[in-house]
C-alpha cells in the first residue's frame, strides 16, 4: 500500500526547499527579530549542498537563541565565493572560513587520514580543532532552534563546567571502537553539542590509533559518543533537544513547535526541516 502521507510530506519538502534556495538571495537579507546579544561562539561545518539548511539553521539561532559573537561556517571546501557571501549576508555575526584554517597541525595521523577518505571524517578532524575559548556551540547544518532554545543561555552560563550532548534515538555506533556492552548506554549524536573548555580526546583516540580498521561512516560519532562519556558529558534533556525518527513515515512533523529547544533533522527525516516553517 503507498503511504501517500509520507509521500506527499516528501514531495512537499522538496518544493519547499526548491523554492527556498531560489530565494536565497533575498531570504538572506530579510531582517531577523532579535536584539539581543549571547556571549557564545557558534560553529557549524557544512557544505555548499548544504546551503539552504545552512542558512535556516543560522537564522532560526539567531531568532530564538540570540546574535550570538560569532557564528562561524566551517567550509569543507566547495562553499563558492558567491555562496560565502550569502551566509554573511545574514548577520554580521556570521562568517565562513576553510577547514584547512581551523585544522589543527598535531591530531594523529590516523585523523587525517580519515578526513583524506571520508566527509565524515573532516568533520571528527574540524570538531578536535576548533578552539573553544568560551561557551562554544557546534551545530550541524540540519538541525533548526525554537523558542525553547532561549534556554540555552541559561545553560552557557552554569557554573558547570562539563560538556553537554545530545542524545540519539537509535544506537548508530561503530561497535568495532565498542569494548563492552556499558559502553553503548546513552548514545550521544554527534550533530550538536555545548562545550565550556576543551574535549579530552585521548582515549577513543588511543583506540582508533592502535586499530588496524577502515574507519567507516558511523566512525567519527563514535568517536565524539566515547569523548564525550569520557569527558563525563552531561545529556541535554531529549524532550526539548532531540533526534527522532518515530514520525518518519506520516506527514506531520510530530515535535516542532514552541516547548522544544531544536530538531536534529537527520537523512530518513531531512524532508520534514522544510515542513517546520523555515525562514
Amino acid at each position: 500500500m503507498v503511504n501517500i502521507g509520507y509521500r506527499a510530506a516528501r514531495m512537499q519538502g522538496h518544493l519547499f526547499r526548491s523554492l527556498y534556495t531560489s530565494f536565497l538571495p533575498w531570504i538572506v537579507k530579510l531582517p531577523i527579530p532579535q536584539t539581543y546579544k549571547v556571549q557564545i561562539t557558534v560553529y557549524s561545518f557544512s557544505c555548499d549542498r548544504d546551503l539552504p539548511e545552512q542558512v535556516a539553521s543560522i537564522r532560526s539561532f539567531i531568532r530564538y537563541v540570540g546574535i550570538p559573537d560569532e557564528f562561524i561556517v566551517i567550509s569543507d571546501g566547495t562553499y563558492s565565493p558567491a555562496s560565502c557571501q550569502l551566509l554573511r549576508q545574514i548577520s554580521p555575526c556570521v562568517d565562513v572560513v576553510d577547514m584547512e584554517s581551523i585544522l589543527k597541525k598535531d591530531l594523529p595521523q590516523c585523523v587525517y587520514a580519515y578526513a583524506d577518505s571520508h566527509p565524515l571524517g573532516k568533520k571528527l578532524a574540524v570538531l578536535m580543532s576548533i578552539p573553544i575559548n568560551q561557551a562554544t556551540i557546534y551545530a550541524d547544518s540540519d538541525i533548526l532552534f525554537f523558542p525553547g532554545a532561549k534556554g540555552l543561555i541559561t545553560l552557557t552560563q552554569s557554573v558547570e563546567r562539563q560538556p553537554r550532548c545530545l542524545l540519539d534515538c537509535a544506537l548508530a555506533l561503530d561497535r568495532r571502537f565498542i569494548h563492552n556492552e556499558f559502553e553503548k548506554i546513552s548514545p550521544v549524536n554527534s550533530g550538536f553539542m555545548l562545550l565550556q573548555e576543551p574535549l579530552n580526546w585521548e582515549i577513543p583516540i588511543k583506540r582508533f590509533v592502535e586499530s588496524k580498521d577502515v574507519p567507516n561512516y558511523f566512525t567519527e560519532q563514535t568517536m565524539i559518543h566515547l569523548t564525550m562519556h569520557y569527558n563525563q558529558a552531561k545529556p541535554l534533556c531529549a524532550r526539548q533537544f532531540l533526534v527522532q525518527l518515530d514520525d518518519q513515515f506520516i506527514y506531520s512533523d510530530k515535535y516542532a513547535g514552541n516547548k522544544i529547544a531544536l530538531r536534529h533533522y537527520v537523512s530518513p527525516v531531512r524532508h520534514k526541516f522544510w515542513l517546520a516553517g523555515v525562514i
